[in-house]
Parts: C-alpha cells; structure tokens; sequence
C-alpha cells in the first residue's frame, strides 16, 4: 500500500520552496527591470552578444515575468509538465551563468535577487544547485503534480498572472522601484553612505613570494610572514622570482557608495561641496545625454528656471557625457543647470531614470522622481520649500 501523505509532502515541500523563491525572485528583479538590464548587458558583453544590448530592458521585463509566472503556475499546478520542464530549463541556464561568473571571475554580483540581496557568484551557484535538486524532484514527479483547480480555471489565473507580471515590470520601468535598494534611496545621508567608520576592518593582504636557490636550483613558494619569520631575506643563495603576488585575503568594511566623484569641466572636485550645501539643491541625473528623453530635459529645465528665479535653488546637471558633449546639449535645450560630470555607473544607481531627479539638502535625499512622476513647481513649493 502506497504512502499517500508520504508522497504528497516529496511533491508539496519543494513545490512552495521553489514557487515561492521563483515568485520572490521574479518580483524582486522586476522591482527595478532597468537595474536588470544592466546586469543582462555584463552578461553580454562577458559572452561577445552586445548585440542584444537594445533588447536588454524588454528581456529582463519578460524574463522576471517567466520567473514570477511559473512559480505562481507550479504552486496551483497549472500546465504541471510544461511548467516543469520550464523550471528545468530555466534553472540550468540560471546555474550555468552564476557557475561562468564564479570560476572565471567575470560579472562578480549576478543580480539574482537584485539589489536587496547581493550574493557573490558561489552563492548564486550554490543557491542555484540546491533549486536545481528541488526542481529535479518535481521533474521526475511532473505528472504527480496535482491542479487546485480545473484546466480552463487554471489558464485564466495564468492569464492574469501574466499580465500582473508584465505589468508590475513596466510599471516599475516608468515610474521608478516600488522600494528602492540602493544606497542613493530617499533619506539616505550621501556624504554618510561614502564613510569608513572609524575602527572598522580593512581589506587584509598576502603577499605570496617564489624563491629560487641560486645554487641547488630548488624553488619555495612563501607568503609574507613565512618570509619575514624564516629568515629566508638574509640568505644571499636565495633570491625573489618575479614579483610578489598580492591577495585579497579578507574583505574590509565597505561603505555603501564608494565610486561617486563629482567634477567639474577641469575635474576639479566638487563632491563634498555639492553635497554639504544646507540648501535645497535640485540634481538633474542624465547619465547618457544622447538616450535621454528630450521632452523631460525641457520640462525639468522650466522646473529649474522656476525654482532658481523665484527660490535661489542651486540646480545641477550630473551626466557621464564629455564636456564638449554636455555643452553641446546644454546650448541645444538652453539649459540653465550648472553642469557637472560622474561615472556612468553610480549615475545609473542615484534614479532609474535618464533624466531622474533628486531634492538633495545637507547630503540628504530628500525625494527623487522618474522624470513620468516629476510633481510640478506649485507642489514643489509647497511641500517643501514654503515649510
């Protein structure tokens, strides 16, 4: 006589494991699909296919969506062999990717759970080949897999989710993350988030030397301490190959932004000053001047012009454009911004939006807006300057 219970919990305990995590992973990633992208565009380049780079932000809107669809369909057992077989498929291609960045060391944060849990790639791999032993359970079980509800029922609640899916990836694309992860969030101290506490651990580094015997021909590999306690220096038969190899041995503290400059034209500094105003200051953030929505640059530059003639607000254009570039444009749309120039890539982290914008005071974040959501200068005014 066959253990019922006993079969249905083999099927039923990775069946809500591995929907709930594909769910959860799916939602999280499609919580900011411009930051996926991103990540995509590593992989491509990793694999020589940046070709794709254009179709980059509709892949990560549609691949979050698969992740959060075949979840929702294996917890209601819709479609269950399909369902498996996409699970398989989809988890191997997953497992391949982080086992790629792992042991050749290429795109070194994977982006499996966005920014809210950043793994290095072992732990993707890891993560992923404890989800591949689940999903093989449910493989090998597909047609065990019991419906919660009949065929027909079951299509539509996948219709549903689909759209659900697809939608929550478009929404977030035009009107920023639902929950921002990223150092340069609302409330966030910037000038805070670049400090290195004091008493906090540094990075730790080995020095590795390979020693050849003049004399024997013997070789000896030693690290730093072994040298320096051996003696080994004080033998003149002994003589140092190359030069010493330096390994990170132990990760320091790392503060949360770590690679924001701010510069102007001469790349004289200007972070600390920018960022240590107790003023209210505006930051136009365009980190590709040549991709960015013209239309908004227009409507932010009136926004600027108001807010610098009636409130002496200090407005700043961020971009990772050339100077020739950035001056080009700024003559183009007759900006009044003061202009100033960062890497592309913590531009990209401060909104996910080309242009963003962001109310900064005393290092603060005080909001920020995708240029769709951009209040106007009555709102502006009242809610924060009039107060």
């Amino acid at each position: 006589m066959k253990n019922t219970s006993s079969n249905s919990a083999v099927i039923w305990i990775p069946r809500l494991l591995v929907g709930l995590l594909f769910i959860f992973s799916g939602a999280i990633k499609a919580n900011d699909p411009l930051g996926f992208s991103y990540k995509l565009v590593e992989y491509f380049e990793v694999f020589h296919i940046t070709f794709l780079n254009g179709l980059a932000l509709t892949m990560a809107i549609v691949l979050c969506a698969l992740e959060m669809l075949l979840g929702f369909a294996l917890l209601i057992g819709a479609r269950a062999v399909k369902v498996a077989w996409g699970l398989l498929l989809l988890i191997i291609f997953f497992g391949f990717l982080t086992f790629y960045s792992a042991f050749f060391k290429v795109v070194q944060t994977c982006g499996c759970f966005g920014d809210a849990i950043p793994l290095t790639p072992w732990q993707s791999f890891s993560k992923d080949m404890v989800l591949l032993a689940l999903v093989l359970v449910l493989f090998v079980k597909r047609k065990e897999i019991k419906p919660l509800f009949s065929a027909k029922v079951g299509d539509k609640w996948l219709i549903c989710a689909a759209v659900v899916s697809v939608g929550f990836g478009v929404y977030t694309y035009n009107f920023s993350p639902v929950i921002d992860f990223l150092p340069y969030k609302i409330g966030a101290n910037l000038p805070d988030e670049m400090k290195i506490p004091p008493g906090a651990p540094l990075d730790e580094f080995e020095l590795t030397y390979h020693l050849k015997n003049k004399k024997t021909g013997a070789t000896k590999v030693m690290n730093d301490k072994e040298y320096l306690k051996s003696n080994i220096w004080k033998d003149a038969s002994w003589e140092v190959v190359g030069d010493p190899e330096n390994r990170l041995v132990k990760k320091g503290y790392e503060p949360k932004i770590r690679d924001l400059a701010i510069q102007d034209e001469q790349r004289n500094d200007y972070t600390k000053e920018l960022l240590s105003s107790p003023f209210y200051s505006l930051f136009i953030v365009a980190y590709d001047l040549s991709e960015t929505d013209k239309d908004a640059i227009n409507r932010l530059n009136a926004l600027a012009i108001n807010l610098t003639d009636n409130y002496n607000i200090r407005t700043v254009l961020l971009t990772s454009n050339s100077a020739a570039d950035a001056k080009a444009f700024a003559k183009e749309h007759k900006l009044i911004s003061e202009i100033f120039y960062a890497d592309g890539v913590p531009l990209k982290s401060m909104v996910r939006s080309n242009p963003g914008v962001l109310l900064i005071k005393n290092g603060t974040v005080i909001n920020k807006w995708h240029y769709h959501s951009v209040p106007k200068y009555e709102d502006i005014v009242k809610e924060y300057l009039q107060k």
